[in-house]
């Protein structure tokens, strides 16, 4: 179902003790009543997951660099599909990634689509 947790997510995370506070992203990020019956791509999710209207926090992440990434996916998704897309992205935003972090980007997949989706 799951190929991560929380405790995996952490330790893969946190470079340094200090630095071990997330800014967490969500999407697709739509309200109770307003839900979209329009498949989401695998491209549109990992768009709006780094979009600062989908952050949990009042920060534009653009005028900073992210140390690490773990995005987790869930519904029927190819996990191939999702690691070119993850992949994709941080090739074309490499400014916002640190360097000095080898493999800074951690993806899981869980096969459960929400509930209220298939």
């Amino acid at each position: 179902q799951l190929n991560s947790d929380l405790r995996k997510i952490a330790v893969n995370m946190v470079p340094f003790p200090r630095l071990h506070f997330f800014m967490v992203g969500f999407a697709p990020l739509t309200s109770r009543g307003a839900h979209s019956f329009r498949a989401v791509t695998v491209p549109e999710l990992t768009q709006q997951m780094f979009d600062p209207k989908n952050m949990m926090a009042a920060s534009d992440f653009r005028n900073g660099r992210y140390l690490t990434c773990s995005a987790i996916f869930r519904g029927k998704l190819a996990m191939k599909e999702v690691e070119d897309q993850m992949r994709n992205v941080q090739s074309k935003n490499s400014s916002y990634f640190v360097e000095w972090i080898p493999n800074n980007v951690q993806t899981a997949l869980c096969s459960i689509p929400p509930r209220g989706l298939k």
